[in-house]
């Protein structure tokens, strides 16, 4: 992710990188949480056994010990290179206002601004601001939650009536409780990154208040909101060389809930669980929480071989997780010795989804179920109807032989079996974009064109292709219009005799009234090549109202001068000309009409640009509407114009 909250796992090449999101529903009563059982998976039990389950799965794969864990590793990294509602509104704030764009109606997603109709809620680096945006005219800084310590950043936020909860990552020495075990009955200072969730009661939006505080150890993935319950997914590295080779025990990863105490708790390796086919040194921490039960403790599941994506409904959480193989053709030979990670060999790939039901913060290890392939990201998968659909591309896309890439559609039934397929749509070419819809799947490939493929799954266990579209450039995110019509955003693309090069961003409305015969009916092209939107990568980026019929977006322009088009050549940069947003009015009738280019940008800073730009902190990133009033937010500012005509309504500066 390019986003600024994005944070790298670079610490080890043992560390994996995940793109996930989760959700629960519902509230458990206190006996039902005391008698949850036994989910399915097993347990890790003790830290010899933690040690004996690394050592043989490598030991079983022909490699041994921590060099086969850090050679598994670097191949599976490098093989896998190539990746809304609130709960209420504030009292007496307006009910008409923008929320973010999530992918499933009912399962919120944490953002770096939020509003709740009256005041804007802004995560930066430093600090948490509370803005009240409504009315224009009026705007000004509530207040500033500040971290003086500098060791909390804070990353996203969710906003609800009265509640505010900032998700962040700490770097912290911390002091943990002795545990049961003989080596550790004394606590124990360590460095240690963790993942915080603060919640404030903001009743009194100049003074909001620090009511509790989960604490979980690891770095921060994502984190999902439905009603009142709150969950939280970490990611920690599992020290894998100080476990084989090392003679102390080491610990289980930490956590801490103020609500039961001040003091760090470890998890104990009783409780640790992990996936048999997926075992590999990092833990997955899912933490849950109902924030409408302050004297409920803090829910914590922590699995050895977590997943890379993770897709939710508000019921179910599933876990995908990719098993790479390398399977070598006729033709080329064992030579010995070589460095795994540069043979010229096919990727076999293949994805395990694992199912839990989720309620009240607790989970449930309902199912698991493979498929070929590897999913692109949370878009991939889709729950409909008691069915699973998911995407997937196999193969390399460099490959001409019968290994070249390839896509597929799976439907997989209740019980997670294989019940209907789609395969080897588009060979050479790979997904970048996938959208459920219904009934409907909508995947877009690409390598020299954009072929739209609409896939009919009314039928599950007969998935077809009604009709496909192919035209220049590709679609990075498909977003529903209406039953017969999606928006897809990406880049348009020019080709020579033996590859294609993208230009400016391309925005195009696809018109699948006709499902044999789907077409383009609109399409817009901003800038040329080096233009980029953090929308093409974080759908969260997006604001789009079909009432209103009022589309928006960041987006940094670049543009080729005279010289460079006369030039013609496709694989040259423009220079850098815009940052800001784009507001366009969108409608069946006119398709895309351009009505503002909003930037924060001053006139000096602009002529100071260069060829290019960096990420300013006047850069636009998010834009709201409230009422009839469209705000534009950056880290140092807060713009109001009117909807309709653009008339500017206010500035806020946010820099102290």
């Amino acid at each position: 992710m390019k986003k600024r909250w994005s944070l790298l796992l670079v610490a080890t090449v043992l560390t994996l990188a995940f793109t996930p999101l989760f959700a629960g529903s519902g509230a458990l009563s206190e006996e039902e949480v005391a008698a949850a059982g036994d989910d399915g998976l097993p347990t890790v039990g003790s830290y010899s056994q933690l040690k004996k389950l690394l050592e043989t799965k490598w030991q079983e794969q022909g490699r041994g010990g921590y060099a086969g864990i850090m050679e598994s590793a670097v191949v599976e990294k490098q093989a896998a290179a190539p990746q809304s509602s609130m709960a209420g509104a504030a009292p007496g704030a307006s009910a008409d206002f923008s929320r973010t764009n999530t992918q499933v109606a009912g399962v919120d997603e944490a953002d770096i601004v939020k509003t709740d109709g009256s005041y804007l809620y802004q995560a930066t680096p430093q600090e948490v601001r509370i803005i009240q945006a409504y009315p224009a005219d009026r705007m000004r800084v509530a207040s500033r939650i500040t971290y003086a310590d500098g060791l909390f950043s804070p990353l996203e936020l969710y906003v609800d009536a009265s509640r505010l909860i900032v998700i962040g990552q700490a770097h912290e020495s911390i002091k943990a409780a002795p545990q049961t075990s003989a080596k550790w009955r004394v606590p124990y200072i360590r460095e240690q990154q963790t993942v915080k969730a603060m919640i404030y009661d903001t009743s009194d939006k100049a003074n909001p208040r620090l009511i509790r505080q989960l604490d979980v150890e690891g770095q921060y993935l994502s984190s999902r909101k439905i009603g009142a319950n709150l969950y939280i997914t970490a990611n920690q590295y599992v020290d894998a060389y100080r476990i084989l080779e090392g003679k102390e025990e080491l610990p289980g990863p930490l956590y801490r809930d103020s609500a039961q105490g001040d003091t760090y708790q470890n998890v104990p390796y009783g409780d640790i669980q992990y996936f048999p086919e997926r075992i590999q040194p990092d833990y997955l921490l899912v933490a849950g929480v109902n924030l409408d039960r302050p004297q409920q403790k803090m829910s914590l599941h922590t699995y050895l071989g977590a997943g890379e994506n993770i897709y939710a409904t508000p019921d179910h959480l599933y876990v995908a997780v990719t098993e790479h193989e390398a399977v070598r053709t006729a033709s080329q030979p064992v030579k010995q010795p070589a460095a795994p990670a540069l043979l010229p060999v096919a990727d076999k790939s293949k994805t395990t989804v694992y199912r839990f039901a989720m309620k009240g913060g607790t989970l449930a290890f309902s199912g698991k179920g493979t498929v070929p392939g590897t999913v692109l990201n949370q878009f991939s998968l889709d729950e409909h109807d008691g069915y699973l659909r998911m995407a997937t591309t196999s193969g390399d896309i460099w490959r001409t032989d019968e290994h070249t890439s390839k896509n597929n559609l799976y439907v997989l039934n209740d019980k997670l079996e294989t019940v209907g397929k789609l395969e080897n749509v588009a060979p050479g070419e790979r997904i970048y974009s996938v959208r459920f819809m219904g009934d409907r799947a909508y995947m877009v490939t690409f390598k020299k064109v954009d072929p739209l493929f609409v896939i009919d799954l009314a039928q599950p266990k007969a998935p077809a292709i009604l009709g496909a579209l192919k035209i220049p450039g590709y679609s990075d995110y498909l977003h529903p219009y209406d039953e017969t019509h999606i928006i897809g955003f990406g880049k348009e693309a020019e080709s020579d005799k033996d590859m294609a090069y993208y230009q400016g961003m391309k925005i195009a409305l696809f018109d699948v009234t006709d499902v044999q015969h789907p077409k383009e009916a609109f399409k817009t092209v901003i800038g040329d090549r080096g233009t980029d939107s953090e929308l093409l990568s974080n759908h969260k980026a997006l604001l789009f109202s079909k009432e209103k019929e009022l589309l928006a977006f960041p987006v940094t322009v670049y543009e080729r001068t005279d010289r460079q088009k006369s030039g013609g050549d496709i694989r040259e940069y423009g220079t850098f000309t815009f940052q800001g947003a784009y507001v366009y009015h969108l409608n069946l009738e006119s398709g895309f009409t351009l009505t503002s280019k909003i930037t924060h940008l001053s006139e000096d800073e602009r002529k100071k640009s260069g060829d290019g730009w960096y990420a300013s902190q006047h850069n636009i990133n998010r834009i709201l509407t409230i009422n009839d009033t469209l705000y534009t937010v950056s880290e140092g500012r807060v713009a109001a114009q009117k909807i309709e005509g653009g008339r500017q309504l206010g500035t806020l500066s946010l820099t102290k």
